[in-house]
């Protein structure tokens, strides 16, 4: 059967759907070196894993937007919009505390991360009719992401998205923790059986589209359910989400694009160009990074700038921006445009 790959079975593997099969693996193979390097070494895994990865892949959304030649003329509300009301709505939430302002955008984040591994399954499933077999597969993977969430809600972990106590709101819940499993149990054994039955019937697999669900079931069962470590959360949730993301912007934005000359890209398809993109988005994260540590944080580095708490409801939302505008903006810049008939 014809393979619904985005680029092509290489770069698709290695780039999108190999992360969490590979992060995995190391983790398995190596697991008390990676928590050695965490215990020595954390400033480089947080700058490798949430720097160089997770806050870069934000950046990478710019070369879908704002980079785009004449993209901003075709739809202005939409992003000058979104940046302003990220920040408005980031200023009201953080009126209601820190910890109201860190758990809703946690809550988003999260719907960010599920929505990205059911959009990658509609890419790798857009040849297949929509019957219940694909509905078996969207089902599967809202099962594979949302279960370990929902776990997660009722079950203390070691690790946060954001800051400590960011999803204690749950805990007054009824304990929904068996039943849930139970339910996840089932549509894991549904789609494997699924999957099986279509290769037979089809005498071939979807192979891209089965790796993306396996993968997600693998990399958020293992890093929320099955680990209870913040190094090893991190490191398959970052890899599995950030590489992929940053991937299929490459592909579908710059190396596929027909019109690069006229839309400004042209300079970032040769091999140097794939650098220069990896520069631009590594630049603009560690700007970011770099403000957030000097003015909030002061963890990994200091400047020793002191600000008055007052400020914060303003500065916070404000550092804040191009994650939010990059989670709202998602929503709308994946979607196909309506056909004119």
């Amino acid at each position: 059967m014809k393979q619904p790959w985005i680029h092509n079975a290489k770069t698709d593997w290695w780039f999108i759907l190999s992360p969490p099969f590979l992060v995995l693996l190391i983790i398995f193979l190596f697991q008390q070196q990676i928590q050695g390097l965490e215990n020595h070494y954390s400033f480089y895994t947080w700058l490798f894993l949430i720097v160089f990865v997770d806050v870069a892949h934000v950046y990478s959304t710019l070369f879908k937007t704002y980079f785009v030649k004449g993209e901003i003329q075709k739809n202005k509300l939409l992003y000058l919009g979104i940046p302003a009301v990220s920040w408005i709505l980031g200023i009201i939430l953080f009126q209601f505390g820190s910890l109201t302002f860190w758990s809703v955008l946690a809550l988003v984040a999260v719907f960010h991360f599920i929505r990205q591994q059911y959009g990658f399954m509609r890419i790798y499933a857009r040849f297949e009719p929509n019957n219940w077999s694909k509905k078996i597969d969207e089902v599967a993977v809202y099962s594979a992401t949302i279960y370990p969430m929902l776990y997660w809600f009722k079950t203390p972990r070691a690790f946060t998205w954001f800051v400590n106590n960011e999803f204690s709101w749950f805990e007054k819940l009824p304990d929904y923790v068996g039943f849930i499993t139970a339910v996840y149990i089932v549509i894991l054994v549904a789609w494997i059986v699924k999957t099986f039955s279509d290769a037979f019937k089809r005498k071939g697999i979807n192979i891209p589209k089965t790796a993306l669900i396996g993968g997600t079931f693998l990399s958020w069962y293992f890093g929320i359910v099955y680990f209870n470590n913040d190094l090893l959360f991190t490191f398959l949730n970052v890899v599995s989400h950030g590489i992929p993301y940053i991937a299929l912007i490459y592909i579908r934005e710059i190396q596929q694009k027909e019109n690069n000359t006229l839309n400004g890209m042209q300079i970032f398809k040769s091999v140097s160009g794939i650098f220069l993109f990896i520069g631009v988005i590594l630049g603009f994260a560690f700007l970011e990074e770099f403000l957030w540590e000097t003015l909030v944080w002061n963890e990994h580095f200091s400047l020793n700038v002191i600000l008055s708490e007052k400020w914060f409801q303003f500065l916070v939302p404000l550092l804040v921006v191009p994650q939010l505008t990059h989670y709202l903006l998602d929503g709308f810049i994946w979607r196909k445009p309506k056909k004119v008939s």
